[in-house]
């Protein structure tokens, strides 16, 4: 009999193998790990999204897996399911809305009517600007017909804003892909609605018919029935409800005096500026004054070449105090993954496209470092040994998190756990790959790195872009998601919580990271947990949801420090 035992084991199975009697599944990489289910999976997409693909899986392939999950939440509690969209969207969890908006397009083509007019309810607030309802739209038009109820929710849209709010959204998010909001009136038979709501007729007639009067350039016949049933009524200047559009079409003609004057006295954003105007200071100086914070971010980089932001210079004294006041980040919803992009690409000097350089301002290096932090929800300090173990296997440096180009899961595990780090003052950084195994002639495939891990040497005091080139600079192999707990085990070190950053595309150990794990908790008698951070939008986790000291969380989710230590004083 014993010969049968030697090849099931339970205490010490290869990652390649299943553990008898768990409900482990292949993962994409040719090991066994534990499916998440599909409430998991929804919050993955939904904050981390799945652009670009990841190393394993192609974006056509993921977003597929992931819509099948949608969908599958939808069956079961669609209730549930739109309240889950709704709460991440408006809470600013996530790097980016369209996961969101794509899930909400899945819910409002459901095939029960109920689920279909739930979703519609809820439009405005997770479609809340002008793009996001443009990215709607593109995706309903691909899942489903314009019913009368789709045409309603999009029209109440534009009415609940109100007049001035609406002419904003015209003049700010003027097209995306291909649609514009006179395709959304003109689908949404929103002039008909302007004999019901008259003050909405200027606007609607600038919209699809043109400036002040002029002939009406609309190409389909309704929207032109429609205007020649109308009183033209020319859209009035200062002091009128839509008098940022009259603003915006005095731009179109004005100086760089007449435009900085048009900015500051109707609020005109820079979408609304000439082209030619975007390379003075002036003009610049001007839009920050009431710039919002996440525009101000993704605009350091052109303020900087522009010659606004200086050193000395009271500009960059407006940009530090914004970047440096956590009440605005969080009444902004600044996510740190915009931080970090910001940061990423400002301190290179140069755009990803395109042939515009700068030179960089150290201080806002300093302020976006530390507006990263801030944009994450406070974390109460546990006081517990943390070891925060960074997966830098070469599936992780496949894809980018968010479509951020260059913020791939590797790079994202270290400044993740660095957002632990600056909390918990009794922590440990590790790296890990596999190790271990031969490649090539007898000779390990991890130059210098036999054991498959490292020891960091990073601090919460080095800035996130020194941490990236350090990050950059690791070897890596496969992957072995075991490797913290066996490392802890052999050194003998006083460990509360394993936190684990990973794709959980584990399969290159001689044992999986649970029975790690519960043999760490046996010979030292800590009865450590395990928060695994899941790092890319697919379908596996290597915490075992029958364990209770075990903790699955999304990467980059603004609420996951929070509930990590929440977990951890349980």
């Amino acid at each position: 009999m014993s010969k049968y035992a030697q090849h099931v084991q339970t205490k010490q199975t290869p990652q390649s193998e299943k553990i008898l009697g768990s409900t482990q599944v292949a993962n994409s990489s040719g090991g066994f790990s534990f499916p998440v289910d599909c409430w998991t999976r929804l919050d993955r997409f939904l904050i981390l999204g799945c652009e670009g693909g990841s190393y394993y899986a192609t974006e056509k392939k993921l977003t597929q897996e992931n819509a099948t999950a949608v969908q599958a939440c939808l069956d079961a509690d669609p209730a549930r399911t739109i309240q889950r969209i709704v709460t991440i969207s408006h809470e600013g969890r996530a790097p980016k809305n369209d996961p969101a908006v794509f899930a909400l397009a899945l819910a409002a083509s459901h095939k029960q009517t109920t689920v279909r007019q739930a979703a519609l309810t809820v439009l405005p607030l997770v479609c809340r600007i002008g793009t996001h309802l443009f990215q709607f739209a593109a995706a309903v038009d691909q899942l489903r017909g314009w019913s009368k109820s789709l045409q309603r929710a999009v029209r109440q849209w534009y009415l609940d804003r109100g007049v001035c709010s609406a002419a904003f959204q015209a003049v700010k998010y003027q097209q995306r892909d291909g649609w514009a909001h006179r395709d959304l009136m003109r689908l949404s038979h929103f002039g008909k609605e302007t004999y019901a709501h008259p003050e909405f007729r200027p606007l609607y007639q600038w919209i699809v018919g043109g400036w002040q009067g002029e002939a009406p350039v609309a190409g389909d016949a309704d929207s032109r029935a429609v205007l020649a049933g109308m009183a033209v009524r020319p859209i009035q200047g200062p002091g009128s409800d839509l008098e940022l559009i009259w603003a915006f079409e005095r731009a179109k003609q004005a100086d760089e005096k007449e435009t900085i004057q048009l900015i500051r006295d109707y609020d005109l954003p820079r979408e609304a500026v000439m082209t030619k105007h975007l390379n003075s200071p002036a003009v610049w100086e001007a839009l920050l004054e009431r710039m919002p914070l996440e525009a101000m971010t993704r605009n350091l980089a052109t303020m900087t070449r522009v010659g606004l932001l200086a050193p000395l210079s009271s500009s960059l004294s407006v940009v530090q105090s914004r970047l440096t006041d956590q009440e605005k980040i969080v009444k902004a919803r600044l996510h740190p993954v915009k931080v970090l992009a910001a940061l990423l690409t400002y301190k290179q000097g140069h755009g990803e496209r395109g042939s515009h350089t700068w030179s960089p301002v150290s201080q806002i290096v300093d302020a976006l470092d530390g507006a990263f932090y801030l944009a994450f929800k406070a974390v109460v300090p546990t006081g517990k040994r943390w070891l925060l173990a960074c997966d830098i296997s070469g599936s992780m440096w496949g894809g980018n998190i968010a479509g951020v180009p260059g913020l791939t899961p590797g790079l994202g595990t270290a400044c993740m756990a660095l957002v632990t780090a600056n909390a918990e003052p009794q922590h440990h950084f590790v790296a890990f790959t596999s190790g271990g195994y031969q490649h090539g002639g007898g000779r390990s495939m991890h130059y210098n790195l036999g054991s498959g891990l490292t020891d960091m040497t990073i601090s919460p005091r080095q800035r996130l872009d020194d941490v990236a080139t350090y990050m950059r600079n690791l070897i890596m192999g496969g992957t072995d998601c075991a490797l913290p707990m066996l490392y802890a085990t052999e050194r003998k070190l006083p460990v509360d919580v394993f936190v684990v950053l990973t794709d959980s595309e584990t399969w290159a150990g001689n044992i999986h990271p649970v029975q790690a794990l519960q043999q760490y908790r046996q010979k030292t008698g800590i009865g450590a947990k395990m928060v695994v951070v899941g790092m890319v939008s697919n379908g596996f986790s290597i915490a075992d949801p029958t364990d209770s000291g075990m903790l699955d969380c999304v990467g980059f989710d603004t609420n996951t420090p929070a509930a990590m230590s929440e977990f951890v004083r349980l």
